[in-house]
């Protein structure tokens, strides 16, 4: 059976809600100081104190990139994107912004903090996944890293004395086996660039 996430407690996280004056704020608004959140309306964009907001609410509808201090897909916070439009252009570029989650427009009186509770989830799994691929691609370099070590050190002998010579000198050096592949590595390309210079 897997484990059900908690439902946290959002008392006293801020919010920012990128929107222009409407009656979508103040319903937002509402809701969320009920929840316990501290509000802030801007617009036209978000200012540089939002990068420390723990959620933000946007206006897909009539947003632009240039809105926001970050990258597209690149937030440091969960989105929630307020959708009124259904246009696919509008809709494609909430999604390049990577939304968490969406409110539709307009706005009633109740739907903000499960918009909350399913962007907080989304974006730690997104958090997560992107923290994974990080160490695969990181994990994958260090072992192309490992055979290339490999070869510098074989010079016509076994691939399998060379990895054994690579691990001895590992614990020679007390490092680990990726650090001293990267070693023999830069060596290896150092003894060639010394090489080239003096033909």
């Amino acid at each position: 059976m897997s484990k059900v996430p908690r439902i946290p407690n959002l008392g006293g996280a801020r919010a920012f809600v990128l929107h222009r004056p409407h009656p979508t704020v103040q319903a937002i608004t509402r809701q969320l100081s009920a929840i316990g959140l501290e509000t802030v309306a801007c617009w036209p964009e978000l200012p540089a104190e939002a990068l420390a907001a723990d959620f933000v609410f946007f206006d897909a509808d009539l947003g632009f990139d240039e809105q926001f201090p970050w990258t597209p897909g690149e937030a440091p916070m969960p989105l929630v994107a307020l959708i009124g439009s259904e246009a696919p252009g509008r809709i494609e570029w909430a999604l390049s912004h990577k939304a968490d989650a969406q409110l539709l427009k307009p706005v009633g009186n109740a739907g903000v903090y499960s918009a909350l509770l399913i962007a907080r989830q989304s974006f730690e799994a997104r958090k997560l996944l992107a923290s994974e691929i990080s160490s695969l691609r990181l994990r994958v370099a260090e072992r192309q890293t490992i055979v290339r070590a490999v070869e510098a050190l074989s010079k016509g002998a076994g691939d399998g004395r060379a990895y054994a010579q690579l691990r001895s000198l590992a614990m020679s050096w007390q490092i680990s086996v990726e650090e001293a592949a990267r070693r023999i590595v830069a060596m290896t390309e150092e003894g060639g660039d010394d090489q080239s210079h003096r033909a």
